[in-house]
């Protein structure tokens, strides 16, 4: 999974913070987690808790996006075989599969790509009746890969709309309120297409909490946001956009909000998240207990700033390493979540990165600090995340910080945490080892 792995392995501590990796990744793979969560049991499929009686049904119709999707899609296939009528998902991750079309899109900035491929998953939805069973598939990143502007909104107004957001330290909760009322189909606006038809999200969170109505912007989900929340969060970060009209249009009444919870295109809409952040924290908390260490699971709702976050977490390192508080070494604290950046210099990097360029320039001895995004990209760049400890060069790593140029710095040190594509969507994962 890890492609540099063994340059990288040089100690033991360093062995078993990518073995916590590996395992937590593994762990939130479609494939384990479908083949876990989903099953089908004569006419009955089961989705988590859910159960849904395929002879009520004239056809099953899989739809949906995110990094993840296709994974996601070959699962399901897997489980339903050629019940499976007919489907469309977008990702930037394609896999091959039997009847599901796999189409291309971008992320995290949308293209025009994405915003074909949206209109073919629009319109299997429309196309949805009475009788059909639309298996909605949702992981992180269907925000960016799911583009549908909504009237009046040009492909060039989310891009410029999403990098704005992007730079300014905006968390991604507040990234999608502003999204949801820009979309045709996010905000629950794919259940409302797909009304009377019965709509399953299956859902792969990467969002701190796992609200349907956040994860992928909630495109089966009610949406508890308003335009005046949108446009509040382009005030609060000083954002001047485009779709700033549409917003205030939205404001002032001319346009319909998404649809809230007690609209009755969600009667017959069930969403199941069925992997988040705890599922890869749970897998990598195991790993470390098997290895020998003392094991904790920090939180898996982890966010703010990430160079900030990253002096915290050394710091709870530092104090298990003098006090064997709360756990005696040897240990491993584990956390997930999403930590941000707000860029302000013009340099290469990703909230992985900085957390882990900025818990080298505070460690001590005996620490070693892995970081990395379940997805395999951390942010725009190539690499997963990083891996440091004390034998990591630190020349200049205060100015490469300051400038967001992580991405370089942790290059040239030999740090950096290679997986490409993951196939799943999870959040961050971070693995701090104390000898």
């Amino acid at each position: 999974m890890i492609a540099n792995r063994e340059a990288l392995a040089a100690t033991p501590a360093r062995d078993a913070a990518l073995a916590c990796i590996e395992a937590g990744i593994e762990a939130a793979h479609p494939d384990t987690v479908v083949r876990e969560r989903v099953a089908l049991d004569g006419e009955t499929l089961r989705i988590g808790d859910g159960r849904y009686d395929l002879s009520a049904y004239d056809e099953v119709v899989v739809v949906g996006g995110g990094k993840a999707a296709a994974q996601v899609a070959v699962a399901v296939e897997s489980v339903l075989g050629d019940r499976v009528a007919r489907g469309a998902v977008v990702t930037d991750d394609p896999e091959e599969t039997a009847t599901v079309d796999v189409l291309p899109g971008d992320h995290p900035v949308p293209s025009e790509e994405g915003v074909e491929s949206a209109r073919r998953v629009r319109e299997l939805v429309d196309s949805a009746d009475e009788g059909t069973l639309v298996l909605a598939v949702v992981t992180g990143g269907a925000s960016a890969l799911l583009p549908a502007p909504a009237d009046g909104i040009s492909l060039a107004d989310l891009q410029g709309a999403t990098r704005d957001l992007l730079d300014s330290g905006a968390d991604i909760d507040e990234i999608n309120a502003v999204r949801k009322h820009c979309s045709a189909l996010k905000g629950g606006q794919l259940a409302r297409a797909a009304s009377p038809a019965t709509v399953v999200g299956l859902l792969f969170s990467d969002v701190v909490g796992d609200d349907p109505g956040v994860i992928g912007s909630g495109p089966t989900a009610p949406d508890g946001t308003t335009f005046g929340d949108a446009l509040a969060v382009l005030d609060r970060y000083g954002v001047e956009s485009t779709v700033r009209d549409r917003l205030e249009r939205g404001v002032s009444g001319e346009l319909s909000e998404t649809p809230e919870g007690d609209d009755p295109v969600f009667d017959r809409v069930a969403n199941h998240v069925l992997a988040n952040g705890f599922t890869a924290l749970d897998a990598a908390r195991e790993t470390a207990e098997e290895r020998g260490y003392e094991a904790m699971i920090l939180s898996s709702r982890v966010r703010g700033e990430a160079r900030e976050s990253a002096a915290t977490h050394v710091a709870v390192a530092e104090e298990v390493q003098a006090s064997g508080n709360p756990l005696a070494p040897p240990a491993i604290l584990l956390s997930g979540g999403e930590t941000t950046v707000a860029v302000r210099g013009a340099g290469e990097g990703g909230p992985n990165l900085e957390f882990a360029l900025g818990s080298r320039l505070e460690l001590d001895a005996g620490i070693t600090v892995a970081s990395v995004d379940t997805d395999g990209r951390d942010g725009s760049t190539d690499a997963a995340g990083a891996l440091v400890d004390d034998g990591t060069p630190v020349e200049d790593g205060e100015e490469a910080l300051r400038e967001n140029d992580a991405y370089p710095f942790l290059d040239s040190a030999g740090a950096l945490v290679e997986t490409g594509p993951t196939g799943t969507n999870v959040n961050d994962l971070r693995v701090l080892v104390v000898e």
